[in-house]
């Protein structure tokens, strides 16, 4: 009998034209937190797939053997009749229903005469929102909770089907730090009580604080596991991209001309609430050739900021000037702020910045589609031409611009996002959490192509959470906080610590 709640043997999955997974093994140990790591379209989701029964027994070569079973799912149900659940990074809940009704979706609590027992549907939900530390009630709607407890939501739905291994797939990506840290310690909390996890996780910090061990998944091949003893972010790091990062921003030499931006009281009160103001009398500028972040905890405004600047896509009460190149400009729509060379890529790029049944060409020029009319109508072999320059200049992985990109990685997409705002050619572009979701190799491409832009003479303002990268990467950063600017330092003056102190520092009552 072995210890291990899982084995998987030679896993071997192939899609037209692509090997996703070739020999891939696994083994999970009974009770044990264990992560699994990779880059962006190395195999780590279409693995937990195949083990969830989403590709089905048939689809694949090799075994999966769990509870000293070997098992053949056909789909969802078959694993989950197991006690396999697995949470998808898209969380599969219906924004309408309570969180009761989601929680026992399929799974009905039913009384006399086959009617759904609705007391007990919310007693039992009670007892389950109990467990994962949610105090929230059964009746609510999913569509009135945050993204965090939506999160919750799903693994009390987990443990309504008698989970006895919870499948996690980027379970942190759209989290704040207190969300995040709630969730990671509620996975510590399970295993205590005999429940065995697998976490798809980029974040190298949050595997090192629950993981027992560290599978590394590259290309479709497993690369080793490691204990926890042995994990280090730079063997992980290694392990993911073939090479030592010996630097993880890339060198930067900053040549920093005339003032582009100027923004001058900026102010933006809430859409629904025009008596909050979201962004308080906002003064900043960005200079040609400056990489300038940023800071600020959720909530701070950061986002607000940069939408109703960018075309005032953010808040009905909107006042305060721009300036490009010392002259006053006009941004009250999308359309001004691209003309006038102000270029917004969105922290929400599949559902703002892309569309993803469209296929990459028709992304990149979609915010530019003036430069290749010809008699009114889109130039079709120019816009072939220039999708597939951007496809090469930027190394997006596909192997042609035709396809799909909701078929990429969030690295490769996030590409597409930044070649559709440099082919419309910007003075000042503003990147919203330019890297979420994504690798540390495909980070440190985006991360080039940020100073290959500052180096270009552009004006970059990059938004991010991450205070580690924009003090990498920027030349000078801001701080905000309840939507006012309450420090700025040049990124050779800036620590940590003192910026926290700025982005917590609260406005006057």
């Amino acid at each position: 009998m072995t210890t291990d709640i899982l084995e998987m043997r030679g896993i071997t999955k192939t899609f037209p034209g692509v090997k996703a997974l070739a020999n891939v093994n696994l083994s999970v140990a009974r009770g044990e937190v264990h992560a699994i790591c990779g880059e962006n379209g190395a195999g780590k989701s279409t693995l937990m797939k195949v083990l969830s029964g989403v590709y089905p027994h048939g689809t694949y070569n090799g075994d999966i053997v769990f509870e000293n079973e070997t098992v053949e799912f056909k789909d969802l149900t078959d694993s989950e009749a197991k006690g396999i659940v697995i949470i998808h990074q898209e969380l599969a809940l219906s924004p309408y229903l309570s969180i009761a009704e989601n929680i026992f979706l399929n799974n009905e609590l039913r009384g006399r005469g086959g009617l759904i027992d609705w007391n007990k549907t919310n007693f039992e939900a009670s007892k389950l929102l109990a467990r994962v530390g949610l105090r929230e009630n059964p009746t609510t709607k999913i569509m009135d909770i945050g993204v965090g407890k939506q999160q919750l939501v799903e693994i009390a739905k987990a443990l309504s089907k008698e989970v006895k291994l919870l499948i996690l797939d980027e379970p942190t990506a759209a989290l704040n730090d207190e969300d995040s840290d709630h969730l990671l310690n509620l996975i510590l909390h399970l295993k205590g009580q005999g429940i065995t996890s697998i976490i798809i996780s980029h974040k190298l910090n949050e595997i090192k604080k629950v993981a027992d061990s560290v599978t590394v998944i590259r290309d479709g091949k497993t690369i080793e596991t490691i204990a926890k003893t042995d994990v280090t972010e730079d063997r992980i790091i290694k392990d993911m991209v073939g090479r030592d990062l010996e630097h993880r921003y890339p060198d930067h030499t900053p040549h920093i001309g005339e003032e582009l931006l100027r923004v001058e009281d900026w102010t933006a009160h809430h859409p629904q609430d025009t008596s909050r103001v979201v962004v308080d009398k906002v003064n900043l500028n960005v200079r040609a050739g400056e990489i300038v972040g940023i800071a600020g905890l959720m909530g701070a405004g950061r986002t607000e900021f940069a939408m109703s600047l960018f075309g005032q896509s953010y808040g009905s009460k909107i006042s305060g000037r721009v300036f490009l190149r010392g002259k006053e400009i006009r941004t009250r729509t999308v359309a001004e702020a691209i003309e006038h060379g102000i270029a917004y890529a969105t922290e929400d790029r599949k559902t703002y910045g892309l569309n993803l049944i469209e296929d990459i060409k028709r992304n990149i020029s979609m915010a530019s589609l003036k430069k290749l009319e010809k008699y009114g109508l889109v130039h079709d072999n120019e816009e072939y031409k220039v999708a597939n320059e951007y496809r090469t200049s930027m190394n997006i992985k596909a192997p042609n611009v035709l396809v799909k990109t909701g078929k990429l990685s969030g690295g490769n997409q996030q590409k597409v996002v930044l070649s559709k705002w440099i082919y419309s050619d910007p003075d000042v572009l503003i990147l919203d959490e330019p890297t979420r979701g994504i690798d540390v190799g495909a980070k440190y491409e985006i991360y080039s192509i940020i100073n290959r832009l500052a180096a270009q003479g552009k004006g970059i303002i990059v938004i991010s959470s991450e205070l580690p990268e924009l003090l990498g990467i920027s030349d000078r950063v801001y701080a905000l906080s309840e939507g006012r600017i309450t420090g700025e330092l040049p990124v050779a003056e800036a620590t940590p610590e003192s910026m926290l102190k700025l982005m917590t520092m609260e406005k006057p009552r």
